[in-house]
């Protein structure tokens, strides 16, 4: 594994390039490294602003080359994104990981807290929006049906899917009222612990029948009780529903 002196001199290396490059009008850092929350296994998040519409394709395809000449590169993939950046992850030997967004000039700026740049102009943009908790709950039933359906169906696999799932969504929600960090459940070990003890219950341990109908009625256990706190109402007209699922 990868070193925090290696992290951090591979990033020096991309900030240098990045200054060198006249297409590139921006360079910040994003993550848990820009608002120094980071620790020993971060990775490196990286924004940076380039000159016009048409010069994302070329300068994603530039410095794709690039990373993988300049430091061995194993691997990339793009996440999707709308719009017209590009955001690219790349593995490094020794699991360093870049995520580097190509942006359009007037896009680069910050769309939530973890954002720190280091040259170029901010621009104003519309910040990321949160989970809605409507959404929110309607995935929870909506797994919790699928569940059970695939639990008679004898679909074991499908079945522990739905219910891990199902799992993840009551985690976001939960995090979503308490006002923790919601993408990838990465507010989870911020949860009070009478939100996170229940939740050992949820995890399915064979599968089999009996066990992914227990690990599935005390998900739907939990999820109602989440519910309770995020929209009493809504819990309460489904609550007699759940039932039937368990």
């Amino acid at each position: 594994m990868f070193t925090p002196e290696q992290r951090d001199r591979t990033r020096a290396r991309l900030l240098a390039h990045a200054e060198a490059d006249d297409s590139i009008t921006g360079f910040a850092c994003t993550g848990s490294l820009a608002t120094g929350t980071g620790d020993r296994w971060s990775d490196t998040d990286i924004v940076m602003g380039v000159r016009g519409d048409a010069g994302v394709a070329d300068a994603v395809n530039r410095w794709t080359a690039w990373i993988y000449d300049e430091f061995g590169t194993r691997h990339h993939w793009d996440l999707p994104v709308r719009g017209a950046s590009v955001i690219r992850l790349f593995l490094l030997p020794g699991w360093v990981e870049l995520d580097i967004t190509f942006t359009p000039e007037e896009e680069f700026g910050p769309r939530g807290p973890q954002w720190r740049t280091v040259f170029g102009r901010d621009q104003p943009v519309e910040a990321f929006t949160p989970p809605d908790a409507d959404t929110l709950a309607g995935l929870i039933w909506h797994h919790a049906l699928h569940a059970r359906n695939c639990l008679v169906r004898g679909r074991a696999w499908q079945a522990e899917r739905w219910i891990s799932a199902l799992r993840d969504h009551v985690i976001t929600l939960a995090c979503l009222r308490l006002g923790l960090p919601t993408a990838d459940t990465k507010g989870a070990h911020l949860l009070p612990e009478e939100v996170t003890a229940p939740l050992e219950s949820t995890l399915v341990r064979f599968l089999t029948e009996p066990e992914l109908r227990r690990a599935l009625t005390a998900t739907i256990t939990v999820a109602t009780t989440e519910l309770d706190h995020s929209d009493p109402e809504l819990a309460a007209r489904l609550r007699p529903m759940f039932t039937e699922l368990t």
